[in-house]
């Protein structure tokens, strides 16, 4: 893996090569990662994995015609064949009227920021065993777990380079760190699983390990003898750790690709309520340690604390240049990319903003409910913004949790959902899309 100087040079001369094939402009991007892996299970070392790897990726333009190409291999006489290739496509690449970069005005300018995100040091498989070990000897000793699925402990560092013929070449480095346990409850047909872990920037950060087991286990067993609810109307509380993904639908929905093609259920809903006063979702490129922090995005624009929905109204799309062209706006420094292809756009850490009260106060009054802890399939339409996925959690009765369920379905749609959403007061920042507690009436549950 290069250090963060030699990726930044090594993109720009890769630039510089494209431009000497004959290139009108180029953009480079160089990605390493390397990253160590053990997993146990039953006390036992069951794997350790170890993977490193680079890649570099070149786009070429050649009047408003354009490809991509990458590779692996880094020497000088690799990356001059690259370049002739990428350019020879290009030229016989159809033209393009959105493609290119980002406006040179709007280019990041200042030093990188140093988001605090590479805690630096390296992790030995003799410590990620240890910790893998002590998670599930914790989640094993909860009464009620039977068996076990294993525990994991996880660590590695990231270098990513940009650079562009246009004028910027930037780098950063990131570290990631993880511990998680699956544990088993019950026996034959009846058993039943459930998970916990912990994913931060720095090692120092992570949940104790004998906690993430623990939960593990305490969830595994809190999920035996489900029963499965009456089919009917129903509102749902979603946990923390599901409500999130309600977040990732928004995301979806307010890409500007989607917008352009108007495929998105919110193509007309700029500058409206989507959901209900005070709803406040944000998006924070720039948080200290954030899973998903990033100083400047993938075309080298400056990144910036964006609120997605403020008050209840969205206020804006997330755009790349190309998809900005087609809307006619300015690229919004969402723009996100891999080592081929052009540019997309994507959410860095997002976070819907808690409410006023405590979980307990918002289902207080609800007489049968449904609290969902696991969603399951992919039952959603962003054209129409239908909602159908299969669930799992527990039974809310006089406003209290109640026994386990499973095998029901939540149906609705997102406009309403996202109209009707509640949030609690217990917001925690454990991953890249946070979320609260929430509440939404109406929804439809198909049970027994």
């Amino acid at each position: 893996m290069l250090t963060v100087d030699d990726a930044r040079d090594r993109a720009a001369d890769l630039v510089a090569r494209a431009r000497a094939a004959g290139a009108d402009a180029a953009d480079v991007v160089y990605a390493a990662s390397g990253s160590t892996a053990v997993q146990v299970r039953l006390g036992a070392l069951e794997d350790v994995e170890r993977s490193e790897g680079q890649e570099i990726g070149l786009r070429a333009f050649v009047g408003q015609r354009s490809a991509s190409v990458s590779g692996s291999d880094m020497s000088p006489a690799a990356l001059a064949t690259l370049a002739d290739r990428c350019v020879a496509m290009a030229r016989l690449a159809p033209e393009d009227p959105y493609a290119g970069f980002a406006p040179d005005d709007m280019l990041a300018k200042a030093a990188v920021p140093n988001l605090d995100i590479d805690d630096g040091g390296e992790v030995s498989p003799e410590e990620l065993r240890e910790a893998a070990l002590i998670a599930e000897e914790a989640g094993r000793a909860i009464g009620g777990v039977t068996n076990s699925q294993g525990a994991s402990g996880s660590g590695g560092r990231s270098v990513t380079a940009l650079a562009t013929s246009h004028g910027f070449a930037a780098a950063y480095s990131g570290s990631s760190h993880g511990v998680s346990a699956q544990m088993l409850a019950g026996d034959g047909a009846s058993m039943q699983r459930d998970y916990h872990y912990s994913s931060t920037r720095y090692r120092a950060d992570l949940d104790d390990p004998a906690t993430i087991g623990a939960e593990a286990g305490r969830r595994a067993v809190a999920r035996l003898n489900p029963e499965r609810l009456k089919s009917g109307p129903m509102t749902v509380i979603f946990d923390p750790r599901v409500s999130a993904s309600l977040i990732g639908h928004l995301a979806s929905a307010i890409n500007g690709a989607s917008v352009a093609r108007g495929t998105t259920f919110l193509k007309d809903a700029l500058g409206t309520r989507v959901f209900s006063k005070g709803i406040t979702i944000v998006d924070d490129p720039l948080r200290r340690r954030g899973l998903r922090s990033r100083p400047y995005d993938a075309e080298g624009l400056p990144t910036r604390v964006t609120k997605l929905i403020e008050d209840g109204m969205l206020t804006g799309w997330i755009a790349d240049s190309a998809a900005a062209r087609q809307l006619g706006i300015a690229p919004t420094g969402h723009a996100t990319r891999g080592v081929s292809g052009p540019p997309g756009a994507g959410l860095s850490n997002v976070h819907l903003e808690p409410g006023d009260v405590t979980p307990e106060a918002l289902m207080a009054d609800i007489a049968d409910g449904f609290y969902v802890t696991e969603l399951i399939g992919q039952g959603i339409n962003g054209l129409t913004g239908d909602y159908s996925r299969g669930a799992s959690g527990f039974a809310i009765r006089g406003g209290q949790i109640c026994g386990p369920v499973a095998e029901v379905t939540i149906a609705g749609t997102l406009q309403a959902m996202f109209a009707a959403l509640i949030p609690a007061n217990d917001l925690v920042f454990d991953h890249a899309v946070n979320a609260p507690t929430v509440r939404i009436d109406g929804m439809t549950l198909a049970g027994a």
